[in-house]
């Protein structure tokens, strides 16, 4: 029997701000059991569009089995907030939530925050995997059993089942423990967007330190690649370096708009090889391609056995096949140890990530203490 596909979507549809046009692509996408969708999301005044997470936030009681999984930048933001926001996405979807890792890299998000200004690509993803990090730790910093809720002695949690979790990074300061309980999956997918030139020999600094996070934090890789020659050399090297675990969905555009192309997206998705998953689509008109991939697309693969023909598992984890981590500090020693972000790196990744500049100050996120 042929393994089964992997298949997302984005639902990025700049300029429109009414709930309505969401749910119904949600709709699209959930009748054609899609993994999971993710919405574009940055801090650019234009084009304009509705905040990523707050709106995926209003899409998970209308869906039961789809995975949302918004855009989320870590470059004005801090992991402390991220980890609470998207933990509560987990919540309120009942373990279908993820996180789209970006980084903001223009002057005009800076000045709208004016608090720093703009730093190589290198810099900001070196960035971006410290925040990754301090947020899974947070998602750890409660044992899954922490909340026992003893009404007769008025005691909501298990104090010894929280944990500081003491990170010390380049760029960011956290103590924890997280303020919420820890989420349904474990730990929200976290998914990360690698160009395959990003894994050339003379890739730039930037597109190396993507990758030195992508390999380091990510659950799912979304990968551009041009031809499918050129996704099998880079999913192959994706693979060398995070591991079999690593999910690998070729980013392909996608405009449906007649019989030839849907005969086109259908023999892509059949064909096989490119060392990939599966496929997360970018369509050009989301109400749609959706529509053609639900009605005609998915029928079709599935009539091959390459896809689902329904939501299976209650997680987005369990329909990507990946397993839900146990917390790292389930087993740990009651006392704290100080952990360092650079410390679980390889050399070679901490030298595609990058360092701060110089006087580049360390920002402490803020800090949660459980009391009664």
């Amino acid at each position: 029997m042929p393994r089964q596909l992997h298949l997302s979507a984005a639902l990025d549809s700049p300029g429109r701000f009414d709930a309505a046009h969401f749910t119904d692509l949600a709709r699209l996408a959930e009748r054609a059991t899609l993994d999971f969708v993710t919405l574009d999301d940055s801090y650019t005044p234009e084009p304009g569009r509705l905040d990523a997470l707050a709106t995926f936030a209003r899409l998970a009681p209308v869906t039961s089995g789809l995975g949302l999984v918004p855009t989320v930048t870590t470059t004005h933001t801090e992991p402390f907030h991220t980890s609470i926001a998207v933990n509560t996405l987990d919540w309120v979807s009942e373990g279908r939530a993820g996180w789209l890792v970006g980084v903001s890299d223009t002057e005009a998000e800076a000045r709208a925050f004016g608090r720093r200004g703009t730093a190589p690509a290198e810099e900001l993803w070196a960035e971006a995997a410290d925040a990754a990090d301090a947020a899974s730790r947070l998602w750890d910093s409660w044992e899954d059993d922490a909340e026992i809720r003893d009404a007769a002695t008025g005691r909501f949690v298990d104090r010894a089942k929280l944990h500081h979790i003491d990170f010390e990074g380049p760029y960011f300061s956290v103590r924890g423990p997280s303020i919420t309980p820890r989420p349904p999956q474990g730990r929200p997918v976290i998914a990360v967007t690698v160009a395959a030139a990003d894994l050339a020999p003379d890739a730039g600094p930037g597109g190396r330190a993507r990758v030195a996070t992508a390999v380091r934090h990510a659950d799912v890789v979304l990968l551009d690649a041009p031809d499918r020659a050129t996704r099998l050399t880079a999913a192959t090297e994706l693979r060398l370096r995070g591991g079999e675990a690593l999910r690998i969905l070729a980013r392909i555009p996608v405009a449906l708009t007649n019989d030839a192309a849907t005969a086109d997206l259908l023999a892509e998705a059949t064909e096989g090889g490119g060392g990939v998953d599966g496929f997360h689509l970018v369509p050009a008109d989301p109400g749609r391609d959706l529509a053609v991939l639900a009605d005609h697309v998915v029928p079709a693969l599935r009539e091959r056995g390459l896809f689902r023909t329904g939501y299976t598992g209650r997680t987005l984890r369990d329909r990507l096949g990946l397993a839900r981590p146990a917390s790292r500090y389930a087993s740990a020693a009651t006392t704290p140890a100080t952990t360092t972000a650079t410390a679980t790196a390889t050399t070679a990744d901490t030298s595609a990530a990058g360092t701060p500049a110089a006087g580049t100050p360390t920002r402490s996120a803020a800090t949660a203490e459980v009391t009664r």
